[in-house]
């Protein structure tokens, strides 16, 4: 059986792979970014960066994110053959391209939601806020405490205090018989060197130093800008216990020797793993993201304020502003009282969830008949999301936004971020998400809705 002519005869119309390429070679996206880094001519001329751009958009899109597997696609996908033009990048092509333009991939975001937009698949009128737990490339097993990393210095530092002495004892040995040592450590050797398991512990002690000093510096940053912003508040810190230095890291404060950015986090499945926070503000006409961000740290209080700001700087650029009303809805997780009044001034009626009142706090107002003047903001926002009203605006929120995060982990195997280091991981999830709202592009109709829009 002979090979059509064309590749593209052999994908079916309306395919995804179809979607891709018009997508790049249309130049509805702007690969501007991307083709200003090849301006100076040196070495090997590089691969199209359109070629790259659709092979990486058509892999994450169908959860291929792996360049070996990307490479294998282009000799065994049909579909990849075609948006490559029968050419083969090796692994190592794809994986530079990736790592040299990750930020770049990452920026496709807003060009993603921009078409979104044009396509009217944003309204804007009701958002949902959630995070999610995004695995890190490293292992919890490679992570230490500082109270560990303390132990272990002066154990590795006794250790190689007493194969220190082992060595100069051998060597003021070898030192009177020149055959002798030549026989004991070799004729290519100047009997010197450092032993195999001497250097390897050198090297642990190295980082293990490396690490606490890390740790050290952050504790200090961290309780330097506490003092600061207790102290503008009028307020006096208190004394840690047992005598504890309070610019000292806690005993229990840990740092991954692979991925030191990354932290250990609780997941879903209620076990710990070193992860990154992805944060999503998700709109609910048809579930596209409108703002996508990465933390390290696990709890979802602070992250509120960095979403709403990325949120109004993504609406500057799609040209777009949010309608009068507009509702945004987050779970307990991100309740404070300053987070309902950032979100206020951000032009959003804030429905977010209280969570459970300790027995000293006062308790919610019932959801009908008039609050009372010294209704803290806790007990209005509880009342708030009681009434009839509230309460079928927030039940929306689990149908808006959960759905995403299971979209991105299954179809698109987003569940973990393949480069290490926070901001390399930030572009990654950005460019995650940018994949998840031009699944949503395609499925509603592709470029075509965008000239009948």
């Amino acid at each position: 059986m002979l090979m059509a002519p064309v590749l593209s005869d052999w994908v079916p119309e309306g395919d995804l792979a179809h979607f891709v390429s018009d997508l790049v070679e249309s130049g509805t996206l702007g690969l501007s970014a991307i083709y200003e880094s090849y301006e100076d001519e040196r070495g090997y001329p590089p691969y199209d960066p359109r070629l790259m751009i659709k092979l990486l958009v058509y892999g994450y899109a169908n959860g291929v994110m792996s360049s070996r597997k990307l490479e294998r696609a282009t000799f065994r996908d049909v579909a990849v053959r075609m948006l490559c033009a029968d050419q083969h990048p090796d692994y190592r092509s794809i994986a530079r391209f990736r790592k040299r333009h990750l930020e770049a991939l990452g920026e496709l975001f807003v060009q993603a939601l921009r078409l979104c937009k044009q396509a009217k698949l944003v309204g804007l009128g009701s958002l949902a806020l959630d995070g999610t737990k995004v695995r890190a490339n490293a292992s919890r097993h490679k992570a230490m405490s500082y109270e560990r990393m303390q132990k272990k210095e002066g154990q590795l530092e006794a250790e190689i205090a007493q194969l220190r002495a082992n060595v100069d004892a051998l060597l003021s040995e070898a030192e009177r018989v020149d055959a002798e040592e030549d026989e004991r450590f070799g004729a290519d050797r100047r009997g010197d060197e450092l032993p195999e398991e001497l250097q390897r512990r050198e090297t642990r002690l190295a980082k293990i130093r490396e690490a606490k000093q890390a740790l050290e510096a952050q504790a200090r940053e961290a309780e330097t800008a506490r003092r600061a912003e207790m102290a503008a508040e009028g307020k006096k810190p208190r004394t840690p216990p047992n005598g504890r230095d309070p610019f000292a890291p806690k005993p229990t404060a840990q740092r991954n020797f692979t991925d030191p950015q990354s932290k250990i986090m609780k997941t879903s499945d209620g076990s710990f793993h070193q992860c990154y926070s992805g944060q999503a503000i998700v709109d609910a006409e048809a579930q596209v993201i409108v703002v996508a961000e990465l933390s390290d740290q696990a709890p979802d209080t602070q992250q509120l304020e960095p979403a709403l700001k990325q949120l109004d700087e993504n609406l500057q650029q799609i040209a777009a502003e949010l309608p009068e009303g507009a509702v945004l809805t987050a779970d307990a997780g991100y309740f404070s009282e300053e987070n309902v009044k950032i979100t206020s001034e951000h032009g959003l009626d804030p429905y977010i969830a209280t969570g459970r009142f300790k027995h000293s706090e006062p308790q919610p107002p019932p959801p009908r008949g008039p609050v009372p003047k010294d209704a803290t903001p806790k007990q209005r926002m509880a009342r708030k999301t009681r009434t009839k009203n509230g309460r079928e605006i927030y039940a929306r929120r689990k149908a808006i936004v959960e759905p995403v995060f299971g979209q991105i982990g299954t179809v698109q195997d987003g569940r973990r971020v393949l480069i290490r280091g926070k901001p390399a991981a930030r572009a990654q999830w950005r460019f995650e998400c940018a994949i998840h709202n031009l699944l949503k592009l395609h499925r509603a109709g592709g470029l075509a809705i965008l000239n009948t829009s």
